[in-house]
């Protein structure tokens, strides 16, 4: 009698306890709540600064520069870099950038074109260093070795055309090479400026932007 006695107790004991599990989808779900709530805490600048810029404040500017829906930054876009080494496309990220596209050759129009993009950089003062100046060259060939020296401090590289062509779009009647593209820290490109583009209102455009982004935007990568 004494060992059925054990074995009733030990089947007892070895039932699961019914308030703990109900307890365990209430404990699962909250879970999940609050990692939901920490990485809407983290979110809360980058979507705060949008706001401001894009929706608050609409009617108290005009932008020089086409918003277009954020498109994200392709995980391979081919790059390399002057000596043939692979670059990661994630190597972008956390800097504001402004991007020309040229081949390697650069003609008189595309030697002016990266001109004003070195110019519009330098105009935003203490700023300038929140914004990386990109190349990407798009037709496998060298940069000119003339055009070395302007270029120096910017971000030149070999890209796929046809990736890159997927990501930024030119507007209607235009070639991808007659724009400066705008990508945002976070690696999407979110403003394209017309063809030919006047200096002054491309600056006026990233002084916006960049304010409404210094609760969250660091210069420089780490």
């Amino acid at each position: 009698m004494t060992t059925d006695n054990s074995m009733v107790q030990m089947s007892v004991h070895s039932l699961p306890d019914p308030a703990q599990a109900a307890a365990s989808p209430k404990r699962t779900r909250m879970g999940r709540l609050k990692m939901i709530a920490v990485l809407l805490v983290c979110a809360a600048p980058v979507i705060a600064s949008y706001f401001t810029y894009y929706v608050v404040r609409p009617q108290t500017r005009t932008n020089y520069g086409e918003l277009v829906e954020p498109q994200a930054l392709p995980a391979e876009l081919g790059l390399r870099d002057e000596a043939g080494r692979a670059v990661a496309s994630a190597s972008l990220k956390q800097q504001w950038l402004l991007i020309a596209v040229a081949p390697g050759g650069c003609d008189a129009v595309c030697e002016k074109h990266l001109y004003w993009q070195r110019q519009i950089r330098e105009t935003l003062g203490r700023d300038k260093d929140r914004v990386d100046r990109v190349w990407l060259i798009d037709d496998g060939q060298p940069m000119r070795p003339a055009l070395a020296a302007a270029m120096a401090g910017a971000t030149v590289l070999q890209a796929d055309r046809g990736v890159l062509a997927a990501w930024l779009k030119p507007a209607a009647g235009h070639a991808l090479e007659e724009h400066f593209y705008l990508v945002d820290p976070q690696g999407h490109w979110m403003m394209r400026f017309p063809a030919q583009a006047d200096a002054r209102k491309v600056q006026k455009d990233l002084m916006r932007l960049l304010r409404a982004a210094n609760s969250w935007d660091e210069a420089g990568r780490p």
